[in-house]
């Protein structure tokens, strides 16, 4: 009896080990997985984040061109090359000069040094008079590059300001 007993004990020992393995493969495919959705938000919560600062840093600039737009004092020209916009924008100060280049929207006071970007990550840009019944306004059409390659929606933004009548 002591000889089967010994052999039964070996046999629960081995099917005990053998569940602690299962056991741990389990833990380990729950862990991986755990790990999985855990990157995949911060993932997700970092994009949504760069995304929110894209949009703020937009709607800032959006928001300085329309009061450009607003003060200025004299016509407004635009100057359209195929890859690029210059806008000019008489004011009480000089000239506001707009410029999209290079995927990024830069704006210069004329009694400025240099440009300063004040938007980066433009996919398109196109500043433009629209003509209505009794004004003339401008429009101003901003896209920025998204995040991720494949995003689910465009970041497309339209500004419009009404300069004053003598414009």
């Amino acid at each position: 009896m002591n000889l089967q007993s010994t052999n039964r004990h070996r046999a629960l020992a081995g099917i005990l080990l053998f569940e602690c393995m299962v056991y741990l493969g389990v833990l380990v495919i729950v862990v991986g997985i755990g790990f999985a959705a855990f990157y995949a938000c911060w993932d997700n919560a970092n994009a949504l984040h760069k995304n929110a600062d894209d949009i703020t840093r937009t709607l800032n600039v959006g928001e300085q061109w329309r009061a450009d737009i607003r003060h200025a004092t004299g016509p407004i020209t635009v100057e359209n090359q195929p890859d690029s916009q210059l806008i000019h924008i008489p004011s009480s100060n000089g000239q506001v000069l707009y410029a999209f280049t290079a995927g990024r929207i830069e704006r210069k006071l004329s009694s400025a040094d240099g440009w300063t970007i004040v938007l980066p990550k433009v996919k398109r840009s196109r500043m433009e008079t629209d003509n209505r019944s009794r004004v003339k306004a401008w429009r101003w059409e901003v896209e920025l590059s998204p995040v991720r390659a494949k995003a689910r929606l465009r970041p497309l933004f339209t500004f419009e300001a009404v300069p004053p009548a003598a414009s």
